[in-house]
């Protein structure tokens, strides 16, 4: 292949539309426009055993797409974002970078594009980086998150605490029970993100124009899929109807709403963790954060919860993000869908502001966390719904009064109870406070 200046790669179509959309000066993902040159590079190769394309000319092209598919030429695709809903102007970017590099002799349309629309090409590369990023990044991602936090749960599974109802206390937990349910709901968000996948794997590819195939081999589509499924383990299969791939991106629209559940998720765990790590003496100071770094430019010794703050930052974002993808999702008018950038550029960055907020909770907030055992267990010693566990011996309407009394006179709830004739036997047997935290164990 020739070299040739790097800012001249693109031709004349990139041109217009870097001047038809300056809207964001943001470009298409960059894993789009990999999946670009992956899928074109695939399609060189199986047109060429298709008999329909110069074997020399097409591992060319192919050899161009390896190249964008590696991230090499990641700066040639400059188009916005913002730009024609089908995507057919990255389409073109990539056919013409890859004809640059490939040779003269090569076309844009007629070689690199063979058996292909933008309809179906520009599509495919949104669901398979989405399947990408989504299988090597953001599941071990969560998958790091949950064994962090279900180490903390057995660490702390003897950490007696006041649970907590409405913000008030409530009967006593374990600081581990309480971890061992965040590890279960990033756990269940694996699944959830994970049961996607199959559907992201369908892709439109030999759907051309509007799903009927015209202009392309029979053969095509199933061959590219294989040898796409072979090069990168990923699991790629034809599309449920051809008409469904090629009009409508629900697909998509699944996988970001798996994704504003774990967002949701771990706007709950982040929140608690700031509320627990409160303090260190005007809150309720159950657990120490890491300390990462000043956390005032006038208070000297602050420390604040930044990762999980930094967290909750992504998960509000993700959230909008998929607000705009179902609205995205919406416009699938007859046989295409318009907003495919749109959909793209959210959900690629809500699969990777997830991930890298889930390794960050992980190793730099939950790996470092520490109970303030004393605290914790002087929480649930003074709670007064411990008093619940009085219910089975002297019935709620007493148990009621001995809280009352308890809590306008600000003394032990033991104390109240025994002056109220409440034994002793039963008192210690009734509150006992991890017995209650572990009823059945």
């Amino acid at each position: 292949m020739r070299s040739i200046p790097r800012e001249e790669l693109w031709g004349g179509e990139t041109v217009k539309a870097v001047a038809n959309f300056p809207v964001s000066g943001e470009p298409i993902p960059p894993a789009v426009a990999r999946w670009l040159g992956r899928i074109k590079a695939a399609a060189a190769r199986v047109n060429a055993d298709l008999g329909l394309l110069d074997p020399e000319k097409a591992e060319r092209i192919a050899a161009a797409g390896d190249r964008i598919a590696a991230g090499e030429l990641d700066d040639q695709f400059p188009i916005d974002v913002f730009q024609t809903g089908s995507g057919t102007s990255s389409n073109m970017n990539a056919n013409e970078v890859i004809a640059t590099l490939a040779g003269e002799d090569v076309h844009a349309n007629d070689d690199v594009n063979m058996g292909q629309s933008s309809n179906d090409v520009f599509p495919s590369a949104v669901h398979l980086a989405a399947l990408d990023e989504i299988a090597n990044d953001l599941l071990p991602a969560l998958r790091e998150l949950a064994d962090a936090l279900q180490a903390k749960a057995v660490e702390f599974d003897d950490v007696v605490k006041s649970g907590r109802t409405h913000l008030m206390d409530a009967v006593p937990v374990t600081l581990g029970q309480e971890f061992g349910g965040y590890a279960a709901q990033v756990r269940q968000g694996y699944d959830r993100v994970g049961a996607t996948l199959h559907r992201l794997g369908q892709t439109p590819l030999g759907g051309t124009a509007v799903g009927t195939g015209l202009n392309t081999h029979p053969e095509f589509a199933s061959r590219v899929r294989a040898r796409l499924a072979k090069e990168t383990g990923l699991t790629i299969s034809a599309p449920a109807d051809p008409f469904e791939s090629q009009a409508a991106r629900d697909a998509l629209v699944e996988a970001s709403g798996a994704l504003k559940t774990v967002a949701v998720s771990l706007t709950k765990i982040a929140n608690d963790l700031r509320l627990m790590g409160s303090g260190p003496r005007a809150g309720l100071a159950e657990i120490v954060l890491p300390e990462l770094q000043k956390g005032s430019s006038i208070m000297p010794g602050k420390v604040n919860p930044v990762i999980p703050e930094v967290v909750t930052q992504v998960a509000a974002q993700v959230i909008g993000n998929d607000t705009a993808i179902a609205v995205g999702g919406m416009q699938g008018h007859f046989e295409l869908n318009v907003f495919v950038p749109l959909l793209a550029r959210n959900l690629l960055q809500s699969i990777k502001l997830l991930a890298s907020g889930s390794r960050l909770l992980a190793e730099r907030c939950v790996a470092g966390i520490e109970a303030n055992r004393e605290n914790c267990e002087r929480y649930a010693e003074l709670t007064l719904s411990a008093a619940t566990a009085l219910n089975p011996y002297i019935g709620y309407d007493r148990a009621t009064e001995i809280v009352k009394a308890a809590a306008s006179s600000g003394r032990p709830l033991r104390e109240v109870a025994r002056e109220a004739g409440v034994d002793e036997e039963t008192l210690d047997k009734a509150l006992d406070y991890r017995a209650m935290a572990k009823p059945h164990y």
